[in-house]
């Protein structure tokens, strides 16, 4: 048996923001499997907060490297993914969001001609090692006749890149660049797809856990029961933790680990927007007291600001101040903190990972 605050501790070792932290950028996008971000600079952070060197130039040399790629591996959201990853991921996560994106392309007038016209445009820009950000890429398409007006563009780009043909990779300046996966992302081999839905909930549960079955559906974007039969599969790898008569699961290791940087994970953090910490679960109250949800979710419509949490519970929200000379960023306490969290938030923005 256990509590909210025993699951919020435990999530803060699963993901390595306490603890042993990953020697690298592309060893934390492997453990996570999937880090959200639409908003890059903040999935920059992300990875850079859970690696030894936290800093976001090791997460950029991971993407100029092609070790970590980012693209739409599940729930129709771009996602930070080690490059390994992606093929097998693209084939399991994106299907259960293929019939509303192709709705949408229909309704934008997107027939197959004109997305043979787009891979064909595509291809002859970017082989031979070739790279453009996206907004170039549109106008090599506008050129060749696929008009990218009003969201055209984005859906057929959304659509290149989950059939497999292009991915972001490399960083210019803090552009990133679309390249093709054949070229970028080493050859790796076909997996079965039960097998690889339940190498997803294994890696899940080992990463973010405790979690629930349905905390893995939410989060993979696959059926409850499809998700439940994976975690069936794996459970024999993984621990239970019930919390309020409801079964959670975990790597075995992670309550060790918790015991080895417990007054680490009993301080502040700075997380940012769209953090895993908070995002990364169907059921978020083990983080973020249901009374303050709509306060770091404004309105529920799928933004989730930069947090503030004290002992692993979201206790603010915080933004980048507007003066470079502040020494602290802007906060929005949920009550009032006490002076050691405030203290402790000026000591974290000291040492908040930041582009080079």
């Amino acid at each position: 048996m256990a509590s909210l605050r025993d699951v919020a501790l435990l999530r803060l070792a699963a993901q390595r923001l306490v603890g042993e932290a990953h020697p690298t950028a592309a060893d934390a996008a492997r453990w996570a499997t999937c880090t959200q971000a639409q908003d890059l600079p903040g999935a920059l952070v992300s990875l850079a907060l859970r690696t030894r060197e936290r800093t976001v130039a090791g997460v950029d040399a991971a993407l100029d490297a092609g070790a970590v790629v980012r693209s739409w591996p599940m729930r129709g959201t771009l996602h930070l993914v080690a490059a390994e990853d992606l093929r097998w991921l693209l084939a399991v996560g994106p299907p259960r969001v293929a019939a509303a994106a192709a709705k949408r392309r229909a309704d934008l007038g997107i027939d197959e001609a004109v997305m043979d016209a787009a891979r064909a445009a595509t291809v002859a820009a970017l082989e031979g090692d070739g790279r453009l950000p996206r907004d170039q890429l549109m106008t090599v398409w506008d050129k060749a006749g696929v008009s990218t007006a009003g969201q055209r563009g984005a859906h057929v780009f959304g659509a290149l890149a989950v059939e497999g043909l292009v991915c972001l990779g490399p960083l210019t300046g803090r552009r990133q660049q679309v390249v093709l996966v054949d070229e970028w992302v080493a050859p790796t081999p076909a997996r079965d797809r039960d097998e690889a839905v339940q190498e997803w909930a294994l890696r899940y549960f080992r990463g973010h856990g405790p979690a629930t079955e349905r905390d893995f559906a939410w989060w993979s974007g696959l059926t409850l029961t499809e998700a439940r039969r994976a975690a069936a599969v794996v459970r024999d790898e993984l621990a239970p933790l019930v919390v309020g008569g409801v079964e959670h699961l975990m790597d075995p290791d992670t309550p060790a680990r918790l015991d080895g940087c417990r007054r680490e994970a009993r301080g502040v953090l700075l997380v940012p927007g769209f953090d895993e910490l908070v995002l990364g679960y169907g059921d978020r109250a083990a983080v973020v007291p249901p009374e303050h949800s709509d306060r770091v979710a404004p309105g529920g419509n799928g933004m989730f600001l930069a947090t503030v949490v004290s002992a692993g519970t979201a206790v603010a929200t915080w933004r980048r101040p507007t003066s470079r000379a502040a020494t602290e960023p802007d906060v929005t306490p949920f009550g009032s903190l006490t002076k050691p969290v405030a203290a402790a938030v000026r000591r974290r923005w000291a040492a908040y990972p930041r582009p080079a």
